[in-house]
């Protein structure tokens, strides 16, 4: 990581336009900011994008645009990982200005978040599609202004019983849950890895 990419929103910042140059992928993780949400089953995109930055050796000492930033080389891929911390159900805010600021495509932000209508240790990659009722994916499809760009849905399973799924999301995983759900993370790491040294399609063909 360079010093320029340390210095971001810095206006003293020299050459922070050469910093931003030749970065392929965003790859976002949604949650909400703060302990309180460190460990909530609304925040595995949060989780995932942590132990992606720890596999790779990179580190959120930068921030832009209301996000925090790892920035690197994943299978020689330049990337930079996001982590907005706007609350969920405005991410698309940091999303769409990081995207603009470092010139990717939106279909080269890649959007990792929680899904109810998927069993817990299971993923899905897909190219495009809705919201599917997430809020946090609604506001990126708003302010992106297009629903063409990658996702990455992590299960996380239905409440039990009458449990309200807003209830639901925002609590800890349970201990007994915890193997499947790291489990599920590498497997989450190793699709990203996949994404970025084979394709989309390659990644999605092993995965779904």
């Amino acid at each position: 990581m360079t010093p320029a990419f340390r210095l971001f929103g810095r206006p003293q910042a020299a050459g922070l336009k050469d910093a931003r140059q030749g970065v392929k992928w965003l790859i976002v993780g949604l949650g909400n900011p703060g302990r309180k949400y460190a460990g909530s089953r609304h925040n595995v995109g949060f989780q995932v994008v942590d132990r992606l930055a720890a596999a790779n050796d990179l580190h959120f000492d930068a921030r832009r645009n209301q996000a925090q930033l790892a920035s690197g080389r994943i299978e020689g891929v330049r990337v930079v990982l996001v982590k907005p911390q706007t609350y969920m159900n405005v991410s698309g805010q940091a999303v769409n200005a990081i995207a603009r600021f470092f010139k990717v495509p939106s279909g080269q932000v890649l959007v990792i978040f929680d899904d109810l209508d998927l069993p817990l240790g299971s993923l899905r990659l897909r190219l495009k599609g809705g919201a599917g009722g997430h809020q946090g994916v609604a506001n990126v499809i708003a302010r992106l202004n297009t629903r063409d760009f990658p996702r990455l849905r992590v299960g996380i399973g239905r409440p039990p019983g009458k449990m309200p799924p807003e209830a639901y999301v925002l609590q800890d995983f349970r201990d007994d849950e915890m193997p499947i759900v790291e489990s599920t993370y590498q497997q989450a790491i190793e699709a990203i890895h996949i994404v970025l040294r084979d394709g989309f399609e390659m990644a999605m063909n092993q995965f779904n």
